[in-house]
């Protein structure tokens, strides 16, 4: 697994804020597709963190397909990073672009005539980190998903310069979307912490012949495999993943498969 660099730095993503300050947990949950898992994952990151103690918020820069309750947009994905982290902010804050039609980024936000930009996503981010003890990012989609002409979600990862975790969604085809994710990722020089496997779906015909050869080609730690959940919540997720030996991940952190 590539190591993260331990100098402080003063890129968004930093997790050395000065020197002698331990590391903190933040990340970037990516997926080899959209609805392969990265909320579930990303919401058991959060119920784990909390759960060992820590200050912990999930953020959704981008999140598209969202419906008015009590007077208040709200999209199912944020809202379950909100419920799983213990450090409630604005949701203009936790999701800087929060778009009304369920489609592809870039779509919806034509159709709002909205421009998703990097800089108020960071400056969220920013205001996250300073209140929070570690942070989980959600990406939307997979890891190059347009949200405009020249702005994607793999170019977010890069300015964030967060470790990033890979989800695979567990299904025909898996293999080849999970290592060419894993090139664009390794491409950008960012660091792959480690991927988690997610059953997407139950009936996958030789799911074990397939794990194995994603752990063989896949140069990083595989951090848990999560079956299909009755109850798919952040909680009964959480107990089939284990980031422990992770760089800035609590000394008393409690996932475990």
């Amino acid at each position: 697994m590539p190591e993260l660099d331990q100098e402080p730095v003063s890129a968004p993503g930093e997790a050395l804020l000065a020197e002698g300050i331990p590391l903190r947990f933040c990340c970037f949950v990516t997926g080899t597709d959209t609805e392969i898992g990265k909320t579930l994952v990303s919401s058991a990151i959060l119920h784990n963190l909390v759960e060992s103690g820590q200050r912990a918020c999930g953020m959704k820069p981008v999140a598209a397909g969202a419906e008015m309750r009590d007077g208040e947009l709200h999209n199912e994905d944020a809202d379950m990073l909100a419920s799983a982290g213990n450090v409630h902010l604005p949701r203009s804050i936790t999701t800087p672009y929060l778009l009304r039609a369920a489609c592809a980024p870039h779509i919806a936000a034509s159709i709002e005539g909205v421009s998703i930009e990097p800089v108020p996503i960071i400056a969220a981010y920013a205001e996250i980190l300073a209140a929070s003890d570690a942070v989980v990012v959600e990406g939307v989609g997979g890891f190059c998903v347009p949200f405009s002409d020249s702005f994607d979600s793999a170019e977010l990862a890069t300015q964030l310069n967060l470790p990033v975790i890979l989800v695979v969604g567990m299904r025909l085809g898996c293999i080849s979307h999970a290592l060419l994710t894993v090139e664009a990722i390794v491409a950008r020089n960012l660091v792959l912490a480690g991927w988690v496997a997610n059953t997407v779906d139950p009936e996958m015909p030789f799911f074990d012949e397939n794990l194995q050869a994603l752990a063989a080609r896949i140069p990083a730690p595989m951090l848990g495999i999560v079956p299909r959940l009755e109850q798919a919540t952040a909680a009964n997720a959480a107990r089939f993943i284990d980031l422990a030996g992770l760089p800035g991940w609590p000394s008393r952190g409690i996932g475990t498969n």
